[in-house]
């Protein structure tokens, strides 16, 4: 197999950008480039790098708030993921792989780079799989000034720079990234109910985060 220095990853990403469902890719399957890559294949891995870089760093740049963090991070992503290629499982899903392990990088990272104490992780049951937790919207109206808008999104920005990484990751994933329970208990490895329980909460403490932020305006 080549060598982690030949990973092809150091491709500058501008932007986080939302890819609510998996984009139809022409050529290969993501199944028939990890089987060619399990065979030593270089190649073929460069093709998965092309296809997921930008979705990663979304993933990373969504976690961290910083992009050069959120670079180096894709970066380590896909040199884990060559390096771990051999013992992926066939019928896995691929993308969901790749994000548990970007997951955990974040979650690690986090951990080490926020000194400042964080919204703890909640300690509650798993609620049942069809529990109704969803959250409606706030009837506030959206700002249409451009500097609101931009103060929204640093607040919003801030607001998810309380939760603890775990909730963070939920939340990211969930609204941003557009992953069903299912696969983001799979990319987090925990139960459906533990990702249904961290998002309620989530969800409830960025709402009176925001609401505070905006009432102090």
């Amino acid at each position: 197999m080549e060598t982690v220095e030949q990973i092809p990853v150091n491709i500058p990403v501008p932007v986080a950008s939302n890819h609510s469902a998996e984009a139809a890719h022409a050529g290969p399957t993501d199944r028939e480039l990890v089987e060619r890559c399990q065979g030593g294949d270089f190649d073929a891995f460069e093709a998965l790098v092309n296809r997921y870089r930008q979705r990663v760093y979304g993933l990373a740049y969504g976690m961290l708030r910083n992009e050069p963090d959120a670079v180096d991070l894709s970066q380590e992503t896909f040199v884990k993921a060559w390096q771990a290629i051999r013992g992926f499982k066939k019928n896995a899903s691929f993308y969901t792989w790749l994000y548990r392990i970007t997951t955990n990088l974040c979650i690690d990272l986090v951990r080490k780079r926020d000194r400042r104490p964080t919204v703890p992780l909640e300690e509650a049951e798993d609620l049942p799989a069809d529990a109704g937790v969803e959250v409606a919207p706030s009837n506030q109206p959206l700002p249409t000034d451009e500097v609101r808008r931009r103060e929204l999104r640093e607040q919003i920005d801030a607001a998810l720079l309380e939760l603890s990484p775990e909730h963070r990751a939920v939340v990211q994933l969930r609204e941003f990234e557009g992953l069903d329970y299912g696969q983001i208990a799979a990319a987090m490895g925990c139960s459906i109910g533990t990702v249904m329980s961290r998002l309620h909460y989530a969800r409830k403490r960025l709402q009176k985060l925001l609401r505070e932020a905006y009432e102090s305006t």
